[in-house]
């Protein structure tokens, strides 16, 4: 069996997509990060630690786990805890490029995999309104970062470089190859 330690429409939908037949297990692991991690290794961290939390009990199926950040300026931007921290986010991304990285974390009876996918946003110089605005939709609530680029944060967006799909937060292509490889 193909188990996705996740909760998020998002990553379930892409998994659909590929055509993979799977069943959701959030996965309930404490996300805490030590300080000798480096900020582009974290989500690997992350995903490895969700994914165990779920391999532990099936131990004999495939399970995926996945962590997505965004980091600008030495900093990483989880979760706005509310509007005000959102906006604190949303301002500091304005006018400049940051890096989204999503880890991924394969684990299957004898084999371990896991990898960590980066891509570069630019984003536009928002104005104080536009930002407000944004927030006054809701979207930015529940996304690292404060911001979706697959609904409403669309229009924040001047540019990236890498995978799209990473900054949905599943590099969906790659998951794919490594799938079909052990599948």
């Amino acid at each position: 069996m193909l188990i996705l330690a996740s909760q998020s429409p998002r990553r379930s939908e892409l998994m659909e997509k590929a055509g993979f037949t799977f069943t959701c297990i959030p996965s309930h692991y404490e996300e805490v990060i030590p300080d000798h991690v480096p900020i582009p290794e974290v989500p690997r961290f992350l995903s490895l630690g969700k994914a165990n939390d779920i391999f532990k009990d099936h131990p004999d199926d495939t399970v995926i786990g996945s962590d997505t950040i965004v980091a600008v300026d030495g900093q990483i931007l989880g979760k706005p805890k509310n509007e005000e921290d959102a906006f604190r986010m949303l301002r500091l991304l304005s006018g400049k490029t940051h890096q989204v990285h999503t880890g991924v974390a394969i684990l299957a009876p004898g084999r371990e995999e896991s990898f960590v996918s980066s891509t570069e946003v630019e984003f536009y110089d928002l104005s104080d309104d536009e930002i407000r605005a944004y927030i006054a939709t809701g979207e930015p609530m529940d996304k690292a970062g404060a911001y979706g680029i697959q609904g409403k944060g669309c229009v924040l967006v001047k540019a990236i470089r890498g995978d799209y799909y990473t900054i949905m937060g599943f590099p969906i292509a790659e998951i794919a190859q490594r799938l079909r490889q052990r599948l």
